[in-house]
């Protein structure tokens, strides 16, 4: 059976947050020759429903449809002093019990926390919301900054567009990378911004400078099997090293070669989705990495299981 999604709706709807969800798990893709999500819009109170920008939504599905989901999302909250109805507090906890996952957007964070669903956990929310969060609930651990945070069956991300990474970065835990990559193709998005990056840039660069390190970053992205330094990628960029390492934080929010071993982590999770029969070290060689020892090492920096194991999962989860 399909990964079932349940997608919150409630009066007072963010549009944007809720679009993402939709433009995620409701649009068929058969392109992608996998078992896509099936997905049911849930009504969190009676309608119709009024959303930002004067739309008005009817939502085919209460809340009972809930305690089906795999997956729930909540798109963003219309007020986060204000609790949710004690029906969809019980719907959300019933769903925790039996092991959904449970996602929240944006302000939707509260919703989770005024439930009782993020005392003793990490948890996240729009950069404006951050203190009201950590003022209002003391027992939830805020991560500042980042754009998404999970801890074990709940995920949090920062406002708007911070939506669609943690909502891709669900499909990539589903999928796999080379899905996720695909889905963020046809969105016109980057494939994949880690979850810890930063959710605001310390200041603009100047427009010759961002196109720079625009650049740099492609060649490197064609290049990941060369051999890269902060030096060589300075000199790439036309730029004095430290002027560089400066520059690409405020682009990306990591240093350089943070930046540079993830990009190498998902070039080897690519490789090892798509070329099963290739030998690790081969792999290792291909990504750039190094060796079988290097490559395992920053799997596991990256919370991804041992390169071996990680291909099983990918064939278990293309069988299923």
């Amino acid at each position: 059976m399909p990964h079932h999604v349940a997608i919150l709706a409630y009066d007072g709807l963010c549009t944007f947050e809720f679009g993402c969800a939709i433009e995620l798990f409701a649009l068929e893709r058969p392109e992608l020759d996998v078992p896509w999500y099936s997905y049911a819009v849930c009504a969190a109170e009676p309608g119709p429903l009024r959303a930002a920008g004067g739309l008005k939504v009817e939502a085919p599905h209460g809340l009972g449809a809930i305690d089906a989901a795999d997956t729930i999302v909540i798109p963003g909250w219309r007020d986060p002093a204000e609790p949710p109805s004690p029906d969809l507090v019980d719907a959300l906890q019933r769903a925790y019990r039996r092991g959904a996952r449970l996602c929240a957007i944006c302000s939707g964070s509260f919703v989770l926390a005024h439930a009782g669903l993020l005392n003793g956990r990490q948890a996240t929310t729009h950069w404006r919301y951050l203190d009201r969060l950590a003022h209002a609930f003391p027992f939830v651990q805020v991560e500042q900054g980042v754009l998404y945070v999970q801890d074990e069956s709940i995920i949090t991300s920062a406002g708007s567009a911070a939506g669609l990474d943690m909502l891709l970065h669900l499909v990539r835990s589903d999928f796999g990378a080379e899905v996720a990559s695909r889905v963020a193709q046809r969105l016109v998005i980057p494939a994949h911004r880690d979850g810890d990056q930063a959710q605001l840039v310390a200041r603009p660069l100047p427009a010759e400078e961002g196109n720079a390190i625009a650049r740099l970053m492609d060649w490197v992205r064609e290049n990941l099997r060369a051999d890269h330094t902060v030096e060589s990628m300075a000199a790439q960029a036309r730029m004095g090293t430290r002027t560089f390492q400066r520059r690409f934080k405020d682009r990306t929010g990591l240093a350089p070669l943070a930046w540079l071993v993830r990009e190498r982590v998902q070039l080897t999770a690519r490789i090892l989705e798509t070329r099963p029969g290739l030998a690790t070290e081969a792999v290792a060689d291909l990504a750039g990495l190094g060796s079988p020892e290097s490559l395992r090492r920053h799997f596991r920096n990256h919370g991804l299981p041992p390169p071996g194991r990680y291909r099983k999962m990918e064939r278990a989860s293309a069988a299923a």
